[in-house]
């Protein structure tokens, strides 16, 4: 495995490379930047964990908003 880019939306927003047997994700973006250095066993895993983490970012702005 060699180091893929991943996008959301379009948006390369990060990379992942080889590291012990999982792949290691590393944000480019700041909105994704919790997710740095997390370790997954798939790219379809970092993917989904991007697509939670900005959902999850949107309804907490979203909340903060109506109070």
């Amino acid at each position: 495995m060699q180091k893929q880019v991943i996008e959301y939306g379009g948006e390369p927003v990060g990379i992942v490379v080889p590291d012990q047997d999982r792949l290691k994700f590393i944000a480019v973006k700041f909105h994704v930047i919790d997710l740095d250095e997390q370790r997954f066993a798939s790219a379809d895993e970092v993917r989904l964990a991007i697509r939670n983490h900005v959902r999850a970012q949107s309804e907490a702005t979203a909340t903060a908003a109506v109070a």
